[in-house]
């Protein structure tokens, strides 16, 4: 925790002295003394968090001071210290905007440092509070959310579409593609960004449990319940409350959530009395929702109820164009968060991300780039540098338009590139002839650089 720099400006020695080692207690405080208005002035430039000053000085008063100070830092808390009751000079000097008025007696040391302790936690919470402010806008503004594929290009036009309305929205895309993150992004920039954000992972919470999380419970609904609990329908206020993985419940509980937004109501667990829904739903789901009606598995009645305008999310393998600028954009926040020097991507990693497919999207990619950071010994980033797991190499392959040739080309290469181009290695994996690579590799068909 950054040191707190406490000025205490007191004309009188031996009562500085005592402020200033009762406020030394705190090894947090930086105090520095100064015995007139005229030696603080010379060193308010430093910027002291806060300010204590004693209204009877000899150089001048304090109000004079106090104005002075104003003028150099508009900002820094004051607190004012006299030695007369002197009501009409507090009150005038509180409407200036002095933080506090402390009359000078046997309590002075401890109500100053009470008051200075208001003052910090107060600091610490406006700058928590701007801090917050940055990470939303960083965060959830649409120019964080990278891509200028023309697939990405329809996602902004749903996007500017959902934050001017108050319909529900389905995101849909496969696993790591975003969808939170798009959710938030409709949320923060919505006239409900000053309300709760609340985010549930259907999939996440056990199946006996799920009810009680969505609707809370009364005391005494089931063994276990010790009291009443609000669920994320009631905490979620006016705000947003996102579903993800909806297609991940039973259809007994899909006819209750089916009625809580169509009544735009619900009950607790064990209770009676009707709750109003306030929110706006979010949904999202990696599945076919379509399909999964169909199969019997998804309630037709919800299915339209949740489907309201409809985001689908394109895998990475459809953003080609954007793969290396989502990769620059994860490198430089890593080197930004672990507070190392810049690194970029050389040609042998810029090929190397561009020729795989990234089965895992999005959220492969930023784990394949962040080991990347710490795999390299220079300040760039190549080939060797960037790994692929086991697992997405083998579920790497793209299906399409393609001919069988091409198919046994991506499989080889995958091979290749997962076994360190091993030709007898992966012709012994595949139980192919080794010459068939070879000539391929010959031919120019295969890269032995993958």
């Amino acid at each position: 925790m950054d040191s707190f720099k406490i000025f205490i400006v007191e004309d009188d020695p031996f009562y500085g002295r005592l402020l200033k080692h009762h406020l030394s207690l705190n090894p947090d405080y930086e105090v520095e003394l100064f015995t007139s208005g005229k030696a603080c002035l010379q060193e308010i430039y430093r910027k002291p968090d806060v300010v204590s000053i004693d209204y009877g000085l000899p150089d001048m008063t304090g109000d004079v001071l106090f104005n002075k100070i104003r003028a150099v830092n508009s900002n820094v808390p004051i607190v004012v210290i006299s030695g007369q009751d002197d009501i009409a000079t507090a009150v005038d000097l509180l409407k200036k905007g002095a933080r506090d008025y402390i009359v000078k007696d046997d309590n002075t040391k401890d109500l100053l440092w009470r008051s200075i302790i208001n003052i910090r936690e107060n600091s610490e919470l406006k700058q928590e509070v701007e801090t917050l402010k940055v990470q939303l806008e960083e965060k959830f503004s649409f120019d964080s959310i990278i891509g200028t594929s023309k697939a990405m290009q329809r996602v902004y036009t749903m996007l500017k579409k959902a934050v001017k309305s108050n319909i529900n929205v389905s995101i849909t895309g496969e696993t790591g593609t975003g969808k939170e993150v798009i959710a938030k992004a409709i949320h923060y920039n919505s006239d409900r960004s000053k309300h709760p954000f609340v985010a549930v992972n259907m999939a996440a919470i056990p199946e006996n449990l799920l009810e009680s999380e969505l609707f809370g419970h009364e005391k005494g609904a089931f063994t276990g319940a010790i009291g009443r609990k609000p669920g994320k329908f009631e905490v979620a206020k006016e705000g947003t409350l996102f579903l993800d993985e909806i297609a991940e419940m039973d259809l007994g509980l899909q006819s209750k959530i089916l009625r809580a937004i169509q009544e735009r109501e619900f009950t607790r667990v064990g209770g009676t009395e009707p709750i109003k829904f306030k929110a706006r739903l979010l949904t999202a789901t990696h599945r076919d929702l379509e399909i999964q009606v169909k199969e019997g598995k998804f309630r037709e009645d919800l299915y339209y109820r949740v489907m309201g305008l409809p985001i689908a999310l394109p895998p990475l393998k459809d953003r080609d164009e954007d793969v290396l600028l989502l990769a620059n954009f994860f490198i430089k926040k890593y080197c930004k968060e672990n507070g190392i020097g810049t690194l970029k991507l050389n040609k042998s990693g810029k090929e190397k991300l561009l020729k795989y497919h990234f089965p895992g999207n999005v959220r492969e990619l930023k784990a394949v780039v962040e080991l990347a950071c710490v795999m390299t010994d220079t300040n760039g980033i190549s080939a060797e540098d960037i790994r692929f797991s086991g697992l997405n190499s083998r579920q790497a392959i793209t299906y399409g338009e393609k001919t069988l040739r091409e198919y046994t080309v991506e499989i080889i290469g995958q091979y290749l590139e997962k076994y360190d181009n091993n030709v007898v290695r992966v012709a012994e994996k595949l139980d192919i002839g080794k010459s068939t690579i070879y000539n391929m590799l010959k031919s120019g068909e295969l890269n032995s650089n993958n």
